[in-house]
């Protein structure tokens, strides 16, 4: 019925969390509208809220959640569906310093676990803590780091 060919994870830059709906609900309905079996929702969301920290939250609704703890919902519903890839946009953007401590210690553990994440920034010392960071000017490749400091400038 569906082609089951898995898409990148997207989270994006404002949520864009379902506001009458659960933090539960929220990652639930990413897997209903890909077409998840039924059976196997309720398995993988707790997983996926487990693995950002919050399934204890899970009854909340996202104006009781904090920035950091929407966008970490916002996360589990990227991951929801089992991404090999998870693209973020300024997943730290709109957070004060500890939901940002929080949300970074969440990518460490997805990548860790062996996810690719390409991450969107505008912030340096996040940039800088990548494995592989490529720099746009311009809407032009103008530098490309790897971990260690190698170092290649665009042409």
């Amino acid at each position: 019925m569906f082609d089951r060919t898995p898409l990148p994870g997207k989270e994006f830059q404002d949520f864009r969390l379902l506001r009458e709906k659960t933090a539960w609900e929220n990652v639930a309905y990413a897997l209903e509208v890909t077409g998840a079996r039924r059976r196997e929702i309720p398995r993988k969301v707790a997983q996926v809220l487990e693995l950002v920290g919050l399934l204890s939250k899970r009854k909340r609704m996202p104006g009781q959640l904090s920035g950091g703890e929407q966008q970490r919902v916002a996360i589990a519903r990227a991951l929801a569906n089992d991404p090999d890839i998870l693209l973020m946009d300024e997943p730290t953007g709109n957070l004060d310093s500890e939901a940002e401590a929080e949300v970074l210690a969440a990518i460490r553990a997805l990548h860790g676990e062996g996810k690719t994440v390409v991450l969107v920034t505008h912030n340096a010392e996040i940039a800088r803590q990548a494995e592989l960071v490529i720099e746009i000017r311009d809407g032009r490749v103008s530098r490309v780091t790897r971990a260690g400091g190698a170092e290649r400038i665009a042409a």
